[in-house]
């Protein structure tokens, strides 16, 4: 399989680089706020494009304020990005016009010599289109006025990405990837780390302070033959610690994240104890039935401290994921990463097995022989018939006489039964009941 095409946005801060990534995806991915620095790495998505599916990545702006050490590695990363782009949009501001510091960065993409789209952007007005034209001075063409905040000309923009990349061919098998990983954990458990040892570059920022990822960031990765995203989310703490809007929205990327996932790769850090954060986050991915690798980060850092015993740890720490697997790795050197992707492909697998509908009600029918439903008040509780509507996650619809019969304990005890029975033993089953006159 080929490399897709990126198309990279670059820019100086706060000309709204992250509102056009929003725009064209038509989705809220890349954290959009009024003061400069929020974007630092690389943030992609897929999209389809003309027949193709391209890659869209947002960068950060160049000349950020930040810290000296995460200010360099952010202008590594827009480095990086221009040198992998198929196609640059250099974006400007049309309501401040043409500042000293959109001719440094036009200077920086002419050396480039890559195919380049020149957008002046927040053009939400007549005059603002007009006075777009004094960024022919940049020596990149004609300016595309726009407004991404109001999506204003954003189908005119595709059409004229679609003409600009027609002459590369599709790559082989040219489809969005089916499974996306999303690798959550609290501050500094390495999740960084770990996706840039799974892409074999340096795709997102690393660095000592906490709190240096900020956006849901996608990386498409591709381990032998298979294909697939991994997200790499924001470090989360609690909620009465948030410092921000930043945080505050960065932690509404990650649970999204979790929600979206097809398997969740859940960091633990090796050397503290297991936190709320770590237990919050693990409802919140029992909570949207996702399957997960609890994966043990920094194992070369930890005590001699046997893997079983550890293991032990985790399960009566985290019991709402006792069937999860737990793969230990040391990401930094890249330990057992590609292990912990096996593992989830895995569980992505797992949950796309659909089983047979007489199969499943002969297994309910046992399971029901084994221990029957009751009620201690009210007419007994009766299932029917059983069907499996859906899967990732597998989904067992029971039709029953009431559901308000059935307990909580007995509908666990048909949870475990199946994933007894069934090739779900380390996957969530969600079991829903639906009403159905007796007959």
């Amino acid at each position: 399989m080929g490399r897709i095409p990126q198309v990279v946005i670059v820019g100086r801060p706060n000309v709204g680089k992250s509102t056009l990534f929003n725009c064209l995806l038509k989705k809220r991915l890349a954290i959009v706020e009024r003061f400069s620095g929020v974007t630092r790495d690389r943030v992609s998505a897929l999209l389809r494009l003309g027949g193709k599916t391209v890659e869209i990545v947002d960068t950060g702006g160049m000349g950020i304020p930040a810290a000296r050490s995460i200010a360099q590695k952010v202008q590594a990363q827009i480095e990086t990005a221009i040198e992998s782009a198929d196609l640059l949009l250099l974006v400007v501001d049309a309501n401040e016009g043409l500042v000293p510091l959109d001719e440094e960065v036009a200077e920086r993409i002419r050396r480039s010599s890559k195919l380049t789209v020149l957008v002046a952007n927040k053009a939400d007005n007549e005059r603002r289109t007009r006075e777009a034209a004094q960024f022919y001075k940049l020596g990149l063409g004609e300016p595309f006025p726009m407004s991404a905040k109001n999506s204003t000309g954003r189908d005119e923009l595709l059409k004229l990405l679609e003409v600009n990349l027609a002459g590369l061919a599709p790559v082989a098998g040219d489809k969005p990837p089916e499974v996306r990983i999303a690798v959550v954990g609290k501050r500094n458990a390495g999740k960084s780390t770990l996706v840039n040892a799974l892409a074999g570059a340096e795709r997102v920022i690393v660095d000592s302070a906490p709190g240096t990822t900020r956006d849901a960031v996608d990386v498409p990765i591709r381990v032998g033959a298979k294909f697939m995203v991994a997200v790499d989310t924001a470090g989360v703490r609690k909620k009465g610690k948030l410092d921000d809007s930043v945080e505050f929205f960065s932690r509404v990327r990650t649970e999204q994240a979790i929600r979206t996932a097809s398997v969740v790769l859940l960091l633990l850090d090796a050397t503290t104890k297991i936190s709320r954060v770590d237990k919050k986050l693990a409802a919140f991915i029992t909570g949207y039935s996702r399957p997960c690798v609890i994966v043990v980060n920094k194992w070369d850092l930890s005590e001699d401290v046997p893997t079983g015993m550890f293991g032990k740890y985790v399960r009566d720490k985290l019991s709402g994921l006792h069937y999860a697997p737990i793969v230990f790795t040391a990401a930094v050197d890249g330990t057992n990463v590609f292990a912990a992707i096996d593992v989830a492909m895995g569980l992505y697998e797992q949950g796309s097995f659909r089983i047979g509908t007489g199969v499943l009600n002969r297994l309910v029918e046992d399971a029901v022989a084994q221990r029957a439903p009751s009620s201690r008040k009210g007419p007994r509780p009766k299932v029917f018939y059983a069907t499996q509507p859906q899967v990732n996650p597998p989904t067992i619809v029971l039709f029953v006489n009431q559901p308000g019969l059935f307990s909580k304990q007995y509908l666990r005890y048909l949870e475990n039964y199946f994933r007894d029975k069934l090739p779900y033993s380390e996957i969530p089953i969600r079991i829903k009941l639906k009403s159905r006159a007796e007959r």
